[in-house]
Order: structure tokens, then sequence, then C-alpha cells
């Protein structure tokens, strides 16, 4: 008899898609190499199917959570650094054991704003790490210190900086070899996966000029604790940022003449700025008997009726009417008198004065605690821009599932209370992280939302890896991906956690 193989198939289950559906579907993985297989190719090419067979008996089959900004868990916070490098290992190594018991297999440990000697020391010892039964710690994500004052939260102020000399400003700061290029920043790491992401102020003097490089190396920055204005915020994008820090948290709120950072959940592709002019091209333009071709080019040129925006100055609450842009272009030509009052929107059609520069609305984390963010809140951002919804806990160093309410100590002197999810430093009413898991959090998002199951789990899983550019790897159920899964019930419980093959988790009976 011929010796086991190390295939195993997951079977009687759903499998969410990256679409956020479920189907009822077998899953296919290598035990001894901790990958995902196709299951047609093993069957037909291989000639093998599966000697261990489990079945799920109807519950999900999640990619494992991936949390991309937690500040510490099970009492260790990732901030604090005395000195002791062995220590601050056991630390990173008691969370990366203890989260998957919340289904989580991969984390982004964060570091809040601190005294800027600990930086190169702390981002160098956040290497990817793990253990066979163990979470991944992916990398870093450091939060601060190049934020706004005025939107500092719980950030130390007197450790704030700006940036007078751009990206050399960052380099000095966290340390040259911590901002190297991909390839040579993880030469000595021990995974194929690398995280390193930066939470700033684009308003920040020296911030906007250092965040093309920055992506360049490799670096996920991020929009956050920031003042920013639409413009500012566009910009910032364009210059490459891809991601914005707690959403609705620690940023202006959203204002229909300014929307700021939230604004950019719903900004427009097709518009190279925030303020671009609107056309108006006629029904026939001058000299043709008949409609323009659909894909015609429309300029402003040719445009037979064109509509100025109104001054974007920020005065008054209330603008003063001739200074307020008509409500649409069909408005605007029949007040003007170059079109009949009974012509219909059928009849106009919309330019731009010029080709839009490249733009891509940014992914954006959500602390979805029932706290940090109403849940209409949620709702309406989901409602925005779905595919760019990402699960954050922001969990500080109390996190623990079994955790009592009351004080608890924090670092420099502070103390934290927390109330149920509710975290805020004592004395003050001033939000502090949270200490919600983020199976939670998907299990909040879908009731909140109102969006199925898959939907939720989607956000936790799959949309911060494609964000992290590791979607092959991680967050999915693709051939070749990682065997990193959570087991659910259909509620979203964690009933069981696997890290590359291996079930490192189980939940008592």
């Amino acid at each position: 008899m011929s010796a086991p193989n190390s295939l195993v198939c997951f079977t009687n289950c759903l499998l969410p898609q990256e679409d956020g559906s479920l189907i009822e579907k077998d899953l296919w993985f290598d035990e001894r190499r901790g990958v995902i297989v196709d299951a047609q190719k093993t069957f037909f090419v291989r000639k093998q199917r599966p000697d261990t067979v489990i079945d799920l008996q109807g519950n999900i089959l999640s990619p494992g959570l991936i949390d991309i900004q937690i500040n510490g868990a099970y009492g260790f916070d990732f901030s604090v650094f005395d000195g002791d490098e062995e220590a601050y290992k056991k630390g990173m190594e008691l969370i990366a054991e203890k989260i998957v018991e919340t289904g989580v297999t991969s984390l982004v440990p964060t570091i809040i704003t601190q005294e800027k000697s600990l930086y190169p020391k702390i981002l160098h010892l956040l290497r990817p790490f793990s253990t066979p039964t163990s979470a991944s710690l992916l990398g870093w994500h450091a939060e601060g210190p190049f934020i706004d004052m005025a939107k500092r939260g719980a950030h130390a102020p007197s450790f704030l900086v700006s940036a007078p000399d751009g990206v050399k400003s960052f380099e000095s700061l966290y340390g040259e070899e911590n901002l190297a290029d991909d390839e040579d920043w993880l030469m000595n790491g021990n995974t194929d996966v690398g995280v390193r992401i930066i939470t700033a102020a684009p308003e920040v003097t020296g911030v906007m000029d250092a965040i093309n490089v920055l992506s360049k190396k490799g670096v996920l920055f991020s929009i956050g604790h920031s003042i920013a204005t639409s413009e500012i915020a566009t910009n910032a994008v364009k210059h490459g940022a891809r991601l914005i820090t707690h959403l609705f948290n620690a940023m202006p709120q959203l204002h229909h003449r300014d929307p700021s950072i939230i604004g950019l959940l719903g900004a427009s592709p097709h518009l190279a700025s925030p303020f671009t002019p609107i056309t108006v091209k006629p029904l026939f333009a001058s000299g043709e008997s008949g409609p323009p071709s659909p894909r015609s080019p429309i300029s402003r040129s040719n445009s037979k009726f064109a509509v100025s925006k109104a001054s974007t100055g920020v005065g008054s609450e209330a603008f003063d009417d001739f200074d307020t842009p008509p409500q649409t272009p069909v408005l605007a030509a029949m007040r003007s008198g170059k079109l009949g009052k009974s012509a219909s929107i059928s009849q106009i059609s919309l330019g731009q004065s010029e080709a839009p520069a490249e733009f891509t609305r940014p992914f954006y984390e959500m602390i979805v605690d029932g706290v940090h963010s109403h849940p209409n809140s949620v709702r309406l951002a989901y409602s925005a821009y779905p595919e760019g919804c990402i699960l954050i806990t922001d969990a500080m160093k109390i996190l623990d599932p079994n955790l009592s309410d009351g004080i608890h100590e924090w670092r420099d002197g502070k103390r934290f209370v927390k109330e149920g999810d509710k975290l805020y430093l004592e004395g003050t009413n001033t939000l502090a992280g949270s200490v919600v898991t983020l199976d939670k959090c998907v299990r909040n998002f879908s009731r909140f939302t109102g969006c199925p199951l898959g939907e939720a789990i989607k956000c936790a899983t799959f949309n911060p890896a494609k964000c992290l550019g590791i979607e092959n790897k991680k967050g999915t159920l693709r051939p070749g991906a990682h065997a990193d899964f959570v087991v659910l019930d259909r509620q979203g419980h964690v009933l069981s956690t696997w890290v590359k093959g291996k079930k490192v988790w189980m939940k008592k009976d």
C-alpha cells in the first residue's frame, strides 16, 4: 500500500468568492507545502486525489482574516520598546500565537507617534515574522509622526514633526534601511510577503513631495490624522497614496462644498480635478446635419454651450445666489436662453475640457465596532465605494476576547478605560483605538450594512490583500495561495483557524 499523500480536501462547505458571493464547493490544499492546489489539474494531470477529506458540515471556509492596523494585543504594545530586543520579539510571538483565536492569520503591527530615536530600532524588529503555529506578522505600519496637530487624537503632540526635507526627513526618522526598495528590505526576511505602511497628513510640510518616492520603494502611503482639503487629498492620491486610515476618524467631517478626505470615496475618475469646468454639448454641433458619433471627442472649442463653475473659495456658510453654480447643465443652458425650455436631458451630453489625469479611488479602513463610526456612516461609505472597503480593529494592547471592563494601564503614565468595545483615555472622551476583534467587525459590518456575510468577509480578506498587493498569496482561495483559513459558522463566529495547512486553533465545545 502506498504512503498517504499530503493532499487534503475540505468538503460540504461554503467558499467566499472574490466578488463577495458564497458558493458550495470543495477545496483542496497540500498540507506539506501549505498551499492551496487546483483540484482539476491535480486530479487530471498529477492523477492524484486527497487521501484526507474533512467534512465542514455546511460551514464557511474563508481565507484567514487580515488586520492591517493593530497596535497590540494580549498585554503587548508594538509601540513600546525599552531596549530589550528579546523581550520585544517574545511580545511579537505572543500576539502572533494568540490572535488566531479571532480568525486572524495575517496582521500588520502598527506603531503610533513616539520619540524619534525609537523608530529605526522598532521598525527593524518588525520584519516579517511567524512561527509554524502562528499568524504571520507581515511587516509594519507607522502611524505618525508626520500628522496634523489638529487631528492628532491620542498621539503625543510633543513628538509630531514635519518633513522639511521631503523623503530625506522620512529616511532620517524611520531609518534609511527600513525604507529601502522592496528587494533590499526583504533580503534578510523569512517570507516572500513584506508590508510597510505609513500614515501621514499630506498637508504637513514636505509630506506631499515624499509620497511618490516612497510609493516607488514599495511603501504603502495612507492619508490619515489630517485636515487635508479635497484638492490636497486628491493630489495625494495622484502622487501615489492608496489608502485612507480609519475613515471618519481623525479627519474633517463630510461637508458638501469641500468633502475633504471622505469625499475621495465619491471622486470621479473622469475629472482631472474636483474643479474641472463643465462643458455642455448641443444636440447638433455647428455644421452637422445629424447627431455626432457617440465616439466623437468632445472639447471646449467645439462645444456650443459652456458653463463656468463657481468660485471654490470658502466664504460664508451660504454663498450668494450668483456665486452658486446651476444644479445641472440643462438648467444652465435654459437660463442662458441657448436651449428651449422644452429640451430634455437626452438632448444634452457632458464633456471634459481635457483628458483626465489618471486617478483611482483609494482603499479605506473602517473600525466597525459601533463606537468609532455610526452604523449609518458605515453603510453610507460602503454604498459609495464597496470595492475599497477594508475592516480593521485598530486594537490596543488590551485586546483580549476574555478581558473584563475597567481601567487598564497604557503607556507614559496614561490609562485606558474599557467599556465593552469602547476604549478611551482616562479623564477624557478621546477614543484611543479599540478592543474589538476582527471577526466581530465582520459580523457587525454585515448587520450594519445589510450586505451578505460573504461581502463582509471580503472586506477583511481579499480587499486588504489587494490593497497590500499580496492577493496572490493571502486573503484569497486561489490555487498557489497560502493555505490560511478560518472556518466560520453561518453567523460568522470562528470555529477553527488554519495556518499554512495546519490547524492552529479550534473552538472548545
